[in-house]
């Protein structure tokens, strides 16, 4: 890349998580480093900056709309990386990324919409491959902590000649904290699109639907329903795991995350294996009120979606969720926390735990460390990005990402069980 007048670009640097990412910045970045806060409107652009303090009293402001295409264009030829925070990206985020694919500028998101990622890798990756931009979506908790934590499980397995992953479930431990206006609208705005466009119905109910080999793929993510009680499990999705007694339901992030975990797996020629198979869910213990709670879950959790794809239920559903740029409290924040683990078990039949965690806020406070390691790397790290075109996380940064998230208090450790399917007959 040639040099920029600008390191780095924070557009929608005034919502509520823009404003987290742009205060990490300010602690993180040092006093090098050139960065630019861009957003809709300039008194708040500079009423922002008074707030950071000194750090950021140098900092550049530029006011552009998300559809101001010229402008855009404008600001991402002059830097060297552009985040944004504005959602919903199919309506907010498609200009300012088709920017970065044509000026050869590094750009990430905090996108959760599986139809924007389908969208960007059928318009803009071989532009962007063209001009040497990484388009990197999905760089907050959809999904560093799924996209990183199979990652580093892969490469474990790889070092200790235990061939490549098979069985792979990310559960969720404990997650305190809240998720942002902005994924909710997002999520809205895709069920509204959903129920429209039977191509969108399609994309969204595909698991291997963000592949650019889909031929390669499997022809289905799961096996066929083989009874009355399998096809209740798939509606509502509640098991038992026969060894642990533990329940497991839904994970509300799961649709997308998985999907971003696989499109890592492929554009690494499937280096996690050809025998990946992944999910996520959520523990619910081994308590009498465990399987109730996960039933609620499931049931609660397919209300929601069902119901925002239409107008009335949508309206009430609304008046309980957060709306864009609302955000918890910094108490609230700073009581966030969450914890994963990711259980793999490898070709060779070797079994690994993988626990991935921080003591932030996920939707909030961690996702705004997420981005802001990720817009810092992008800028400054040797050998980042690894590839050029629309990437994930994994594949853009990968173990660079990884060692910067632990430098702020990221988990992401892997253990090997000594034991091994065949010696244990099951």
């Amino acid at each position: 890349m040639p040099d920029r007048e600008l390191d780095i670009v924070l557009y929608g640097a005034t919502g509520f998580v823009g404003a987290l990412t742009a205060a990490h910045l300010a602690r993180n970045a040092g006093p090098d480093v050139r960065i630019a806060l861009a957003g809709r409107s300039r008194p708040k652009l500079e009423a922002l900056r008074v707030e950071l303090g000194a750090e950021a009293s140098s900092w550049e402001l530029v006011a552009v709309d998300a559809t101001d295409a010229p402008g855009l264009r404008a600001l991402a030829a002059r830097t060297r990386v552009l985040v944004t925070t504005v959602g919903p990206y199919a309506t907010h985020g498609k200009e300012v990324a088709r920017a970065c694919a044509e000026s050869g500028t590094h750009y990430a998101d905090l996108t959760g919409e599986v139809l924007f990622v389908r969208w960007s890798l059928d318009e803009l990756d071989a532009r962007a491959r063209e001009t040497g931009a990484a388009i990197v979506h999905a760089c907050g908790f959809d999904s560093i902590p799924s996209d990183l934590g199979v990652l580093t499980t892969a490469e474990r397995a790889a070092a200790d000649g235990e061939g490549t992953l098979a069985e792979t479930t990310l559960l969720v431990r404990s997650l305190k904290g809240g998720f942002s206006g902005g994924t909710v609208d997002s999520a809205r705005q895709q069920a509204i699109t959903a129920r429209s466009d039977a191509g969108a119905r399609r994309a969204l109910g595909d698991p291997y639907g963000l592949s650019p080999r889909r031929a390669e793929e499997p022809s289905s993510g799961r096996r066929p329903a083989t009874g009355v009680l399998d096809r209740l499990r798939r509606m509502v999705p509640v098991e038992r795991d026969p060894r642990t007694g533990r329940w497991t339901g839904p994970f509300v992030m799961a649709s997308f995350n998985t999907r971003i975990v696989r499109l890592s797996n492929t554009l690494t020629d499937w280096s996690y294996g050809r025998d990946l198979r992944y999910r996520e869910a959520t523990d619910f213990g081994s308590r009498p009120m465990s399987p109730v709670m996960a039933g609620g879950m499931a049931v609660g959790l397919g209300g929601v979606v069902a119901g925002m794809a239409f107008r009335p239920t949508r309206a009430v559903i609304d008046r309980f969720l957060p709306k864009p740029g609302e955000g918890p409290s910094p108490e609230t924040q700073a009581a966030g926390r969450f914890r994963l683990d990711i259980r793999s078990t490898t070709t060779t039949g070797a079994r690994y735990r993988t626990r991935v965690g921080a003591d932030y806020d996920p939707g909030y406070g961690g996702t705004a460390v997420m981005l802001g390691q990720t817009a810092l790397s992008l800028a400054l790290d040797e050998g980042v990005p690894r590839r050029a075109g629309v990437c994930t996380p994994a594949t853009a940064l990968g173990d660079v990402l990884v060692e910067r998230l632990r430098a702020q208090g990221f988990v992401f450790d892997v253990e090997r069980d000594d034991q091994r399917d065949d010696q244990r007959g099951d």
